[in-house]
């Protein structure tokens, strides 16, 4: 896309990464560049940094901040004081927890952030697998389990220990994403992603525990893998904007060269000098405050560092070990960004994961759509020599399919299987001609009970079931039962019957009244290829399909 006068919005904008790429975004002139930082001390400081570029004055920078992965309303406070926050706490769980809405994506940080700048283009440069994998859930499922062996647990421990699950908040983040960029029109994500061991395998020597690697460091790399593969299926949704991800596989250095106090965690590391000699049976008996043994200095430790930028400062030695060939090496933030403004421009770059995905996995293929239809003619042929109608067994779910494909079945048996027909039919007279039907058909009734599905006679008062029900409503409100019927039963309501006919008129409209395969392949034939044919599973289909809107985009 041409970036010239589009609207630039980058997550994490005010690390290494993002500041590379707002480098080589501003002489292409969007109009509007937004950079989003964890506090408002990183966000504006990169805005300092970006104004003194010569292509920034004819670009409006704004700076936000906050935690993207909080509700806005609590997006200024760390996450490990929420946690101490019973009302905070219950607020983060709602919505961790609970349905992914509009009110859900206008009470969001992320959500409010788009939907005040109403970005085309984002770039995210959060290291989400490390925000996510950081939180230790495995220190916290040690507590749990210590707690639990000295009686009940509390039930804050509990809530404490559910706010540091990594799939909900994963999978939250990615669902959240998907609703706010279809309401903001975002034309084109950009992920930064990451690999979790800079690019070495299970041998990494790099590690921040006993063992190599630690399990945090795995859990981290584990969802760097689940989070591309969520937007590999971002990438094949409708309505979805294009999506993109450069995965760097080293480390990423450097930002600069320095010497002074080197600070760790947002504050100098203090000297700190051993005064007294200890035995090692001695040694770790006492907390540091109590010790005799050492003392701070009162100065900072001092040196010639590198700063990694997000990474911290590595000594000359610690950075030479850590890029040393045949060990985890390193690319620079310039590199990076030049991938990601060749991409966002439509310029291949060669390192987009999920292209890269596209192209190596295992789609359709045309053998097996020759098998299908060998397949599908001789389940019909079976069918016929049987005597039997096997319309569903609930096996694929969900039971909305279910319910589709037996009112279908019933659609085809009242109007003679004739399409053309069933787009003539009375819905009232349906209606009373599908319950009887059912009435005098015990194999079709019992059909549709025996895999959990209810019959709603068409008085909307009265059902038939069985012991099993695969969709039964919250309680018996009007609302509740509606839900409830959409989702699992089959209706024989007059209404639903209504339904049936526009969509039956709809295919017969686009199909049977088009030119027809003469036309050529322009031609949408495939919405519905059975010519006049009542089939309750191309029905089924073409409901999900396009009504529903749950089209495959991509083969």
């Amino acid at each position: 896309m041409d970036i010239r006068g589009s609207r630039v919005l980058i997550l994490g904008g005010s690390g290494l990464v993002g500041l590379a790429i707002a480098r080589e975004l501003l002489p292409l002139r969007p109009a509007h560049l937004v950079i989003s930082g964890l506090t408002q001390a990183e966000a504006e400081g990169a805005l300092r940094e970006l104004r003194a570029e010569p292509a920034a004055a004819e670009v409006e920078l704004v700076a936000e901040w906050g935690d993207v992965f909080l509700p806005h309303a609590l997006k200024d406070r760390r996450r490990a004081e929420l946690l101490t926050d019973p009302p905070a706490r219950a607020a983060l769980l709602d919505d961790l927890y609970g349905p992914v809405d509009e009110a859900a994506v206008e009470r969001s940080a992320f959500g409010a952030l788009l939907l005040r700048h109403r970005p085309q283009v984002l770039i995210d440069c959060i290291n989400t697998a490390t925000v996510f994998a950081y939180q230790n859930v495995f220190a916290s499922a040690t507590a749990l389990r210590a707690s639990a062996r000295g009686g009940p647990v509390a039930g804050d421990q509990v809530e404490r220990h559910l706010a540091t699950l990594y799939l909900p908040q994963l999978i939250q983040h990615a669902q959240l994403a998907l609703e706010t960029m279809r309401r903001t029109g975002t034309e084109i994500y950009l992920k930064v992603g990451t690999s979790g061991t800079g690019g070495m395998g299970l041998n990494i020597p790099f590690t921040h525990s006993e063992e190599r690697p630690s399990k945090m460091l795995l859990a981290k790399s584990s969802l760097a893998g689940a989070q591309t593969l969520l937007l590999y299926l971002l990438a094949r949704t409708p309505g979805a904007p294009a999506v993109k991800e450069i995965k760097p596989t080293a480390a990423i250095s450097w930002k600069r060269i320095g010497s002074g106090e080197v600070w760790r965690g947002g504050k100098p590391i203090q000297r700190i000098d051993a005064v007294r000699e200890l035995p090692v049976s001695e040694a770790f008996a006492a907390t540091p405050a109590e010790s005799d043994a050492w003392h701070a200095t009162g100065e900072p430790l001092r040196g010639v560092y590198l700063d990694a930028g997000e990474n911290g400062l590595f000594s000359p030695p610690e950075f030479e070990a850590l890029t040393a060939l045949g060990l985890m090496e390193f690319i620079t933030p310039e590199e990076i960004a030049q991938d990601v403004v060749r991409e966002i421009r439509g310029y291949p770059s060669g390192r987009d994961v999920v292209a890269a995905l596209d192209a190596a996995t295992s789609g359709p293929t045309y053998r097996a759509g020759v098998l299908r239809q060998y397949a599908l003619d001789r389940m019909a042929a079976l069918e016929a020599e049987q005597g039997v109608e096997s319309v569903a067994y609930e096996m694929l779910g969900p039971p909305r399919l279910s319910k589709l494909l037996f009112e279908a079945a019933l659609l085809g048996r009242l109007s003679g299987g004739s399409l053309r027909a069933a787009a003539r039919l009375d819905a009232e007279a349906t209606a009373a001609a599908a319950a009887e039907r059912l009435r005098a058909d015990a194999d079709l009734r019992t059909r549709i009970v025996s895999i959990g599905l209810p019959i709603l006679l068409p008085d909307g008062e009265t059902l038939l079931r069985g012991p099993d029900v695969k969709a039964p409503p919250a309680d018996p409100r009007a609302a509740e039962i509606d839900r409830a019927v959409e989702r699992g039963w089959v209706d024989l309501r007059a209404s639903n019957w209504r339904r049936w006919r526009e969509r039956i008129a709809a295919i017969v409209a686009e199909q049977l009244g088009e030119v027809g395969p003469d036309g050529g392949s322009r031609e949408a034939l495939e919405l519905y290829p059975h010519g006049d044919a009542v089939r309750p599973g191309a029905l089924a289909a073409w409901v999900f399909r396009y009504e529903e809107q749950g089209e495959r985009i991509k083969r």
